[in-house]
């Protein structure tokens, strides 16, 4: 599904406030460096510039985030959950009901008092889509009652008053796994057959008013994303499924977006235990982001052409993709991938990495690493992704950030923050000769600039400030020679800076020259 909004305008402001107000209401070091340049963020060699990994303070939920979307200054949070709890809190402390649906304002962050009970059935809120205007949002999943109203796994809202609608209640037998809008068409992907008493095999069509079209796909396994493509004449789907109305269509396929008929299949994309999680677009290029099982999978990116249908590129990481967006050039993903050592800016097997960073015109790694633990349910980590007025919202089954206790939700944004570098380095030196000390160090890290000062002191004066790029899987050691009067007695410490952020400097070692 397309995941992309902004909210720069001052008219969006407006309305995020007026929405607001209609639902009620390590120490730093302080001296710095001339010649360090402050970023906001990091900037590839590309030229793109990713958002901070620093996490913007965010609200919690007690359970697994499924879907997040964004419309009109606020950004619903769909899934499986009974209390929503403020940042910093922990489970348990300070909660506030919210059964498996909560609304925040995009800006601040504020929990919003729209506040729907999803219950029955699984009782879980799997898919949220806003209408290209923004006035609805539209609700999908497994659930038998909205409040006390009984329902069927698909519902919409006034995003004016977050009151349920009565129109667009379609009775769908089985969960909802994706929804996407058109101005006049609403799309269902999922594991249905059945919807409104009539057969519709994994995919459906509405009017915004919720009445069946005459749409009709035959699917033989669940849908799991969509992207509606109008000025293009397409829907493509995407999921676990193998055939398309009776033939080869492996987990991706373009529809005729009023027939349902087949427009084109994508052989060769996608191996046979691969499945589409999710889709994107931006102008005529589409994203996916896929996970399989088994040897021989694909678990990454692909972009492609919307007008012709062919591939552009092809990440080779492995470690499932659950939801992929865009923002200025830069793909996101929210994935646990612990191999891309075959794409540039990529890593050796290893650790699991949960958000990655792409350039969208040659499928480079960006330096943006920051990071979940893989937490509960499943165990993969971040789930959905939106962007909303330049911040990026990311929910999944976490109970961790960047080493901090957050749960189910968590947030980044441009600036000015960011992280910090790891740590300061320790230092080991030597007399090289007569008036010669040589000092050595591993370099250290940061999650958002790859470009790293080091700040050499000597007996609490700067003498040298050398940089060097590094990444966590590859730290390289570093030296410097500092010329002293023969047989003088100094201390010296190390701190680095990324331009704004610095580390405490390292314990002082004692060398004679």
């Amino acid at each position: 599904m397309a995941r992309t909004a902004t909210t720069a305008s001052a008219v969006v402001l407006l309305a995020a406030a007026s929405l607001t107000s209609a639902f009620g209401a390590q120490a730093r070091e302080t001296k710095s460096l001339r010649e360090v340049k402050t970023p906001r963020s990091e900037k590839s060699l590309h030229g793109e510039t990713t958002l901070t990994a620093a996490p913007l303070a965010t609200w919690q939920t007690d359970g697994i985030v499924w879907s997040v979307e964004y419309a009109r200054g606020v950004v619903y949070v769909g899934g499986t959950f009974g209390r929503v709890r403020p940042p910093g809190a922990k489970p348990g402390r300070k909660e506030v009901a919210r059964k498996n649906f909560a609304a925040f304002d995009a800006v601040t962050g504020k929990l919003l008092p729209c506040a729907h009970s999803f219950t029955g059935s699984a009782g879980t809120v799997r898919a949220l889509k806003a209408s290209r205007d923004g006035k609805v949002l539209y609700v999908g999943g497994s659930f038998g009652r909205v409040d006390h109203t009984g329902v069927a796994s698909a519902v919409a809202l006034n995003t004016a008053d977050c009151s349920l609608r009565r129109d667009f209640r379609p009775a769908v037998a089985a969960p909802v796994r994706a929804i996407e809008t058109t101005g006049t068409t609403v799309y269902l992907g999922g594991d249905f057959t059945v919807v409104d008493g009539r057969e519709r095999k994994r995919v459906a069509a509405f009017s915004r008013g919720g009445v069946l079209l005459p749409f009709k796909a035959d699917v033989d396994e669940p849908v799991r994303a969509l992207l509606a493509a109008p000025d293009r004449d397409q829907v493509l789907v995407g999921g676990t499924f193998h055939n398309v109305n009776g033939r080869p269509a492996q987990a991706l396929v373009s529809l005729n977006p009023t027939t349902g008929s087949t427009v084109k299949s994508f052989p060769g994309w996608l191996p046979e235990r691969s499945a589409v999680t999710s889709l994107t677009r931006n102008g005529n290029r589409f994203y996916l982001g896929a996970e399989g099982e088994g040897t021989g999978i694909f678990d990454g990116r692909i972009a492609g052409r919307l007008s012709d249908g062919t591939m552009v590129w092809k990440d080779t990481c492995l470690g499932a993709t659950q939801d992929v967006l865009v923002y200025k050039d830069v793909l996101y993903s929210a994935s646990h991938a612990h191999y891309c050592g075959l794409t540039r800016g990529g890593f050796p097997d290893g650790p699991r990495r949960h958000f990655l960073a792409q350039s969208t015109r040659d499928k480079t790694i960006l330096h943006w690493f920051p990071d979940t633990d893989d937490g509960i349910g499943e165990g993969v980590g971040p789930r959905t992704l939106v962007m909303a007025g330049g911040i990026l919202w990311a929910g999944g089954e976490f109970t961790m950030v960047n080493g901090k206790h957050q749960q189910g939700l968590t947030r980044f944004g441009a600036g000015p923050g960011d992280t910090a570098p790891e740590a300061a380095p320790r230092l080991t030196g030597e007399r090289a000769r007569t008036g010669k000390v040589k000092l050595t160090w591993r370099a250290t890290w940061d999650r958002d600039d790859a470009e790293l000062t080091y700040l050499i002191y000597r007996d609490g004066v700067l003498v040298a400030s050398p940089k060097r790029r590094s990444v966590e899987w590859d730290r390289p050691t570093m030296t410097y020679t500092d010329s002293v009067p023969a047989a003088s007695h100094h201390r010296y410490t190390i701190a680095v800076t990324d331009g704004r952020r610095t580390t405490p400097r390292s314990k002082p070692l004692d060398v004679t020259g």
